[in-house]
């Protein structure tokens, strides 16, 4: 079952935590007044699978896409998940290149090697750069109403997660899958300049179906069973 709350969330960074947990890098939006917390996965914590995800940028969008991305509103808008318009998919939308995909790890020793590095300098120039805005795609929770948020404890809790591909799961996962769904970040500095940020799960495949997902080994349909054969009916004596 695809996404249910799919859609991209616009507005302007303004705080961001890069050790609040292991497996993500969490970023404070303001979007029309209303707080949103943006949760993106640095690392998988799937078991049985590389905890190491697989990562592509780009500075190169597409003229349409930064058109309708700039007549958004600021705040949440649901998409629809289809081809057309602003819906991002890895395997049939043009930008993600998943044969160029990286593997990038979370938390290194050094500078800039690592994704929350790669996350701590977009954001950061995001909010040293004022006019910055920030797009995110996924899945939305809240409001929270009596709920503040886990980390920046603004009321109610209210954000945006799933910042990565949403195709290609098998597994308990596998229920995710969808196309035309996929999360995704842009920050656009002032100048016309762009940030993309793209992430992907090793366990997943992007040898998807029209659904979403994974297509069976060595293509075609599933097997199926074969039909029981029918007992022949013994002649009385």
């Amino acid at each position: 079952m695809p996404l249910v709350k799919y859609g991209v969330l616009k507005g302007t960074v303004i705080g961001h935590l890069r050790d609040a947990d292991d497996d993500h890098y969490q970023v404070l939006v303001q979007a029309g007044g209303t707080m949103h917390r943006i949760a993106v996965n640095v690392k998988s914590s799937a078991p049985n699978a590389p905890s190491t995800l697989l990562f592509q940028s780009t500075t190169s969008v597409p003229a349409d896409l930064k058109t309708g991305l700039r007549a958004l509103a600021p705040g949440y808008k649901k998409l629809p998940s289809k081809a057309g318009g602003l819906p991002q998919d890895y395997v049939r939308g043009g930008i993600v290149k998943p044969s160029t995909m990286k593997p990038v790890p979370p938390d290194a020793p050094g500078v800039n090697n690592d994704l929350k590095d790669i996350m701590e300098d977009s954001v950061v120039k995001a909010v040293d750069l004022h006019g910055s805005v920030i797009y995110a795609f996924g899945e939305k929770w809240g409001p929270e109403a009596k709920k503040k948020d886990k980390y920046f404890k603004f009321l109610p809790g209210n954000g945006i997660h799933d910042i990565h591909m949403n195709q290609g799961n098998s597994g308990k996962y596998a229920k995710d899958n969808g196309v035309f769904q996929d999360g995704a970040i842009f920050i656009e500095y002032p100048g016309d300049k762009w940030k993309a940020i793209f992430l992907a799960f090793q366990s997943q495949t992007f040898d998807t179906d029209a659904k979403g997902n994974p297509k069976p080994a060595g293509g075609g349909a599933p097997p199926t069973k074969p039909a029981p054969k029918k007992k022949k009916k013994k002649k009385g004596n």
